[in-house]
């Protein structure tokens, strides 16, 4: 009896030193991979190459989970050899290996593509390249979207043999039942093809400003998703358009004009009509030697009508800048201007009078 419980003793105690070689080995094994990583980013940081960073950084995770993981599947393994307990067969555990494989593949490459859409857009940002040749923000994070969303779906696909699911009973599932999923994700379709479509045809991008004359929709846009897009309005509340909506509507990008217009009508009193020559001729070559205004496009200063009390001339010119407050401290700049050169010939903006007939005036007199 003494002999059967020194063999147990003994037993137990290689168990236990075997369980702590791997538990002690396996926390040395991690704690010099995650040196050796830090020590690496530390050194590719001061290089040029954003992909290195990127590798390296989203390694760091799932190599210190691949590590643990592993480390205790083989203590699970050796726990059912000295105790006889079974807890996984010898299949089940090497599914699970090949499982924590693919998902901590699977997790590496998603967070290696935000990284490296995360650096590629402070690049961007930082060092614009010609708008022929330039990767723009919207189309970095559609390609960003559709790697990481085939990545998620190739993983599912590689790990469903491993946990017992055949791909061909999915796939008969799928012809069985993939014309009712369809007409219940109708309108999902319907807003992927639309984001679809935004991406390929490009009507805006993150950061315009649009507008749509038949929908009351204008703002920034913030996001472009595959199922919504986020335009944030002038009043900075959040609006969530379906992409299918897109399809259908008409939109206007003021972020793309090349100018801005300044188009307005100056009122003169009918008295000072010997001067309007003099002025509108001053006023066409302040804009013509103005630094702002853009001499190169439409160019007019014209007396344009006899309005019931003024006579009218218009201005209809174009600004060199396409930023709205920029654009506005130039409008008043120019207008000014007009104010001096007016003012300067002796004459007068009009206002809305009444004029009384000289017989009416001497009888209301006589009365």
């Amino acid at each position: 009896m003494d002999r059967f419980l020194s063999l147990d003793s003994l037993g137990e105690l290689g168990w236990g030193i075997e369980i702590f070689l791997v538990v002690t080995t396996t926390l040395m094994v991690r704690f010099i991979a995650m040196y050796v990583l830090k020590i690496l980013g530390r050194r590719l940081e001061k290089t040029e190459n954003v992909w290195d960073d990127a590798v390296f950084e989203a390694a760091r995770a799932p190599l210190s989970w691949f590590i643990l993981i592993m480390g205790l599947l083989l203590a699970i393994q050796i726990s059912d050899a000295y105790l006889g307990i079974d807890l996984f067969s010898a299949s089940n555990l090497e599914n699970m290996r090949q499982l924590t494989f693919i998902v901590l593949i699977m997790l590496f490459l998603v967070k290696f593509i935000s990284l490296a859409e995360t650096k590629l857009l402070e690049r961007i940002e930082a060092d614009p390249a010609p708008e022929e040749t330039r990767l723009d923000a919207t189309t970095l994070h559609a390609l960003a979207k559709l790697l990481r969303l085939s990545v998620v779906i190739s993983a599912a696909l590689i790990a469903l043999p491993t946990v017992g699911i055949e791909i061909t009973a999915l796939l008969a599932f799928g012809g069985v039942g993939g014309l009712a999923v369809g007409f219940a994700a109708q309108d999902l379709l319907s807003n992927f093809f639309g984001g679809l479509m935004i991406y390929l045809d490009r009507p805006f991008a993150i950061g315009d400003w649009i507008r749509s004359p038949d929908r009351d929709i204008e703002g920034t846009v913030e996001s472009i998703g595959w199922r919504l897009t986020i335009v944030r309005t002038f009043d900075k509340r959040p609006l969530y358009v379906p992409n299918a909506i897109f399809n259908t509507l008409a939109v206007e990008n003021p972020s793309r004009m090349s100018n801005r217009r300044i188009y307005e009508t100056i009122g003169i009193r009918y008295q000072d009509a010997n001067k309007m020559g003099a002025i509108v001729g001053d006023v066409k070559a302040m804009l013509l030697t103005h630094s702002e205004i853009d001499t190169e496009q439409t160019l007019i200063v014209n007396l344009n009508s006899y309005a019931p009390s003024s006579l009218d001339f218009f201005i209809y010119t174009f600004t060199r800048t396409t930023d709205w407050i920029r654009f506005h401290e130039i409008k008043q700049d120019v207008m000014l201007k007009v104010i001096d050169i007016v003012h300067s010939h002796g004459a007068d903006f009009a206002f809305p009078t009444t004029t009384i007939d000289g017989i009416i005036a001497d009888g209301l007199k006589e009365t």
